[in-house]
Parts: structure tokens; sequence; C-alpha cells
């Protein structure tokens, strides 16, 4: 069989465990071993231990610095192991090295931090927290930290080990179309032919997932070697994604801020952004990316009437007549902030968030989203389900989408 991981985040917020996620599930693919589960765990005995004690070739277990749940998982891993914790000199010198790659102090309870089951081996990077790994009658777990210096840590170790641990077994090859824009209902009519059986052709599994505004395409492959497994998987990759056009944005770890910062880069184009409802998101999630600098002008938040008035110039009378929350208000605030800025390219985003403010023809989740490319200016209107925070969400989504779409029609 081929080898596979499950990933669980344990005792950290799964906002701060994204960026880490999206890099060890597309790092372990590369390298013949893919994520086929996810799982997310508070600090609780009981259901961390299940989580670990569940059948994988190979665990990766997410742990914040110095979290509560790290002591669980040293002691339940060296539970299920039979092995005695024991202080780790490799795991202290690393621990040591990353406090004085940062200036920091060393952490608190620095005795119980360098404790790691007898005969489990001490990964370290510069600058990163160290890692471990346990390997136990055929099943492995490898404990990481999520922070600056992951990605060196799994280039370095992960990476390596992985690919030898795949090697000479059969292969299974996992590739993620992300697509944005339209609803899973669509999306399952318009792949039919290749959902709930394997792929003309070929031993691939195609299914759908949805995710917060988008809808993922799962493919999986299998062969008798990574090569073959590979093959297999893009003769169906190419007819799927040719299906789904130009709603399917990226793959595998690909995100919109990412890949909308990469087609502006290549245009050398600038963009700036209004937000209202959203509170800054689209703007924090566009700064997100590193070098966005090269492509981000600036960002301004307007939530009062005047605020728009004052700092955007929306007329008085759009305000008047229209509302806040309308297709001509998105469309002025765009345009104002393109003028203030000096960019060829904008955004806006003006709706109701909730839970409070909606009316009848305005319910709450109403929002207007108005883009510019190169002059050209349009408004669109969504309703979005959910609380606050989804709202606020699917907002930056689309709007995001929005501009990709937009930028993609001015080739």
């Amino acid at each position: 069989m081929a080898v596979t991981a499950r990933l669980v985040v344990a005792g950290t917020a799964l906002d701060s465990a994204d960026e880490a996620m999206t890099t060890l599930t597309t790092a372990l693919a590369a390298a013949g071993t893919p994520v086929t589960a996810r799982v997310a765990v508070e600090d609780d005995d009981v259901a961390l231990e299940e989580a670990l004690a569940a059948p994988s070739d190979l665990t990766i277990v997410l742990v914040g610095p110095g979290a509560t749940a790290g002591d669980i998982v040293r002691r339940a891993l060296a539970d299920m192991t039979g092995a005695r914790l024991m202080p780790s000199e490799r795991m202290r010198a690393g621990l040591e090295e990353a406090a004085r790659s940062r200036g920091r102090p060393l952490p608190r309870g620095i005795e119980r931090l360098v404790l790691v089951p007898q005969g489990a081996s001490v990964w370290t990077a510069d600058g990163a927290e160290p890692g471990w790994l346990v390997d136990s009658q055929g099943r492995v777990w490898i404990v990481l930290t999520p922070g600056a210096g992951l990605a060196r840590m799994i280039e370095q170790h992960l990476v390596p080990y992985a690919r030898s641990r795949a090697a000479g077994r059969p292969a299974l090859a996992v590739r993620t179309l992300r697509t944005a824009g339209v609803d899973l209902g669509e999306m399952e009519t318009r792949l039919a032919e290749w959902l709930g059986s394997r792929g003309a052709g070929g031993d691939v599994e195609v299914t759908t997932l949805p995710a917060s505004g988008e809808v993922w395409v799962r493919l999986r492959a299998r062969g008798a070697i990574p090569s073959a497994a590979e093959e297999t998987l893009a003769a169906v990759e190419a007819k799927v994604a040719e299906r789904l056009g130009d709603d399917c944005f990226g793959r595998d770890g690909d995100t919109l801020e990412r890949v909308v910062g990469r087609m502006l880069a290549q245009r050398g184009l600038m963009v700036s952004v209004a937000e209202s409802c959203t509170g800054g998101l689209v703007g924090h999630r566009i700064t997100s990316v590193p070098g966005s600098s090269a492509y981000f002008e600036r960002g301004v938040m307007v939530y009062t009437n005047r605020a728009k008035q004052e700092l955007l110039g929306v007329p008085e009378e759009v305000l008047r007549v229209h509302g806040a929350v309308s297709g001509q208000c998105a469309e002025a605030m765009v345009r104002g902030v393109c003028r203030l800025a000096g960019s060829a390219c904008g955004l806006a985003v003006t709706g109701i968030a909730g839970p409070d403010g909606g009316t009848a023809t305005k319910p709450v989740g109403t929002v207007w989203i108005g883009v510019v490319v190169n002059g050209q200016v349009a408004a669109h209107r969504f309703l979005f389900d959910g609380d606050r925070a989804a709202v606020k969400w699917q907002s930056a989504q689309a709007a995001l989408d929005l501009l990709r779409r937009a930028l993609l029609a001015s080739r």
C-alpha cells in the first residue's frame, strides 16, 4: 500500500496553523506521502490520545510552542510506545538556539520542554523550534511547531524522511484543484462523469469538497511507482481542469491572495482597496503574502458615510438616494480609492455583515463589491449566509475572485 500521512493540530488555534497545514500538505504530497486526514483537537487528554492512536503510517502533530497540549502529546506517545520520558540535550540545544535567534529568553518550563520519549530522534534547523520523531512497530509520529522556521524543518528533515519512507512502496499522487465563484451543486453536475468512479484511462478517484467560499476538487491516483501515479494523475487532471475553466484559480497550496498577487506582479499593476463591512480583511489577506509591497498600494477602511465622503469622495447624493450598501456606492468607493492612490486596480466592499442592520430589501449578508482594472469599473451584488465572521470571509473571497477574473479578462 502507498504511504499516507495524517495531520493532527493539537491545542493551537486553527487560524495560526492554517499556513503550516498548507505548507506541510504541499510538501508531503510532493514527497510521495499525501495527507489523507486532518484533525484539530483541543488540549484534552482523552481527545488527543484518541487522535494520536488513530491508524496511520505517518502522523504529523502540530503543537504550539510551550502549549499544554505539548505535555499531553509527550505523555501519550511515551505511553503508546512503551518508552520513558527522558531529557534530551539535543532538544535543549535546539530550544536555546531558537530563543537566541529571536532575541528572547529561554521559554518557561525548559526542563519540561526538553523531555521526549526515550529513543526519539530530535530534529533541529536554524531558527526553528526543534521537532522530534518517534518510530514504534512500523508507525511513526513526528511533532513539529508552527512558526517562521517550520519551512526549513520541512525542507531539511521531513521531506527527505518522507521520501525515504515512500521509496519502493506503491505510490499515491494527490492533487487539489481549487475553485471559486461556483457552488458545490453546480460543480458536481459539471464533473458528474468523473465523480463516484475511477477516471477513464487510469486509477484516479475524483471527489469534491466544500471549503470556505471555495469548492475543492480532489484527485487521487495510484501507481506502482511515484512517476506512474503522477502520469496517471496528470492525464485526468488536464481534462478536469479544462472542464473547470476560469473557475479554477489554483492547485494544492494556492490561495486567492497568492494567485492575485502573482497576476498583479506579472502585469506590473498596483491595487488599492476600500473596505467597509470587511474591516480591513481584504487588505490583510493581500499583504499576508511575502513581497506584496510590489503590488499593494494602500487600503482605506471607511465604516461611516462621513468617512466614505471625506476620504473617497463618495457623493452625498449617492448615499442619500441609494444608501451605503448599493452598487452605486461600491463603484464610487472603488473609483475614489483608485483616484486617491493613483493605482490601476482597486476593490471596494460595502455591506451588512450582521447580526443587525438588515432590512426587507437589504437583508443581513447583502454585500456589494466594486472592482476596477485599468479603468474598467463594475459592481456586483452578493447575498451571503452565516454569522458576521462568515459574511466577512466570504466577502473577502468574492472580492479577490472578482479581481482575479477582471485581470484575466484584461489580458
